[in-house]
């Protein structure tokens, strides 16, 4: 298997370290630390890695359209349901 630098795996890490990041907020600035982690775990789909470990152990990949349909979900619930901005302002005044 060769490791190539593509558009498609810079985007899909880019989007995996902004999920990422809304787990983090999630769980440590948050009223339910539960939903931070699911987040947590979720944002692995993006990273090429662990879609190159899911292709190796099972014999499939997670299909573009549910990676989008899965991100549209998890900024939906950060941004609408969980109050993302407001756990931001939280998380700054900690610091």
């Amino acid at each position: 298997m060769q490791n190539t630098l593509s558009i498609g795996n810079i985007a899909s890490s880019l989007f995996g370290i902004v999920f990422l990041a809304i787990g983090v907020v999630n769980t440590f600035w948050g009223n339910d630390p539960g939903f931070g982690i699911f987040i947590v775990l979720l944002s692995f789909v993006y990273f090429p890695p662990a879609n190159a470990i899911l292709k190796r152990v099972t014999g499939f990949s997670i299909p573009l359209t549910v990676k989008v349909i899965l991100g549209l979900f998890i900024l939906w619930a950060a941004l609408g349901v969980g109050e993302l901005f407001d756990k931001i302002e939280l998380m700054k005044m900690s610091f």
